[in-house]
């Protein structure tokens, strides 16, 4: 396993649930991070309590990375302070609940932009520099419904198969170079995730949820073990084992029918 002591992280998404997570668990383990996201005031109270407990480095870049052009501008905001960056906890992003048809296009287009473009051009110009000094640590966030298609999340589970099937080809692309990617694919988790994609929560929901420490634990575990990919919980593994072994068309029935009952 890495020894990620003194080791700079950044992690995207940092303000609250898994995101916040990840920052405690890598201060837990001696790293310094860079926490990136839209809401200073959690992000600025977060980086206090890390460094009075675990006396760590950190740094906060406020950012709103559905914007255009704003993981370059998070690249170079780091690249100004000087620091190198070790482990990149691609965390960000989030989700649209509805009928495709009629959701709003631009919180549909910034919610693509977040999760694949933002996504990739961080990965892009942060492997860049890992493959140059021979080495680096890669964790990309994707999600269970990355692995079918879901009615209500359709635009939202796409984006989250593009990170998946992205993150395992970099996991084989990269690692001749020392780079090491994993790919998280949580379940349903304790967060404001469906509150902010706009969907209440259901019984099936409720009875599959897991704490955000519990997911970013695992996700942590898997990526200091060059694993290529996770899925935290046994009952999110076999759902999706079993759901793979009908045909297409009633595996996204089933998608479906789980995220709304």
């Amino acid at each position: 396993m890495d020894d990620i002591h003194n080791k700079w992280a950044l992690v995207t998404g940092a303000s609250s649930g898994i995101g916040a997570e990840f920052a405690q668990q890598l201060a837990q383990r001696g790293a310094n991070l860079v926490l990136a996201a839209r809401s200073t005031g959690a992000m600025e109270a977060l980086a206090t309590q890390l460094r009075d407990t675990h006396g760590v480095q950190v740094l906060v870049l406020p950012i709103d990375l559905a914007q255009a052009g704003a993981a370059v501008t998070l690249y170079a905001s780091v690249a100004r302070q000087a620091i190198v960056i070790d482990i990149l906890a691609n965390n960000a992003g989030f989700g649209v609940f509805g009928d495709f048809h009629a959701q709003a296009a631009d919180r549909t287009l910034e919610m693509l932009q977040l999760n694949i473009v933002s996504l990739t051009e961080l990965t892009q110009v942060f492997a860049a520099d890992m493959v140059r000094r021979g080495g680096g640590q890669i964790l990309l966030v994707a999600s269970i419904l990355a692995y079918q298609a879901t009615p209500g999340y359709a635009a939202y589970a796409a984006s989250k198969a593009y990170v998946l099937q992205f993150g395992e080809a970099l996991h084989v692309e990269l690692a001749g170079h020392g780079v090491n990617v994993t790919v998280l694919s949580p379940g349903v988790t304790q967060t404001s995730f469906l509150s902010v994609s706009g969907q209440a929560v259901t019984p099936f929901q409720r009875l599959m949820m897991k704490a955000p420490r519990t997911v970013a634990a695992e996700g942590l575990a898997a990526l200091l073990a060059r694993r290529a990919v996770v899925m935290p919980g046994l009952a999110n593994r076999l759902m999706v084992m079993m759901n793979r072994l009908a045909p297409r068309l009633l595996q996204s029935r089933i998608a479906g029918y789980l995220m709304t009952h």
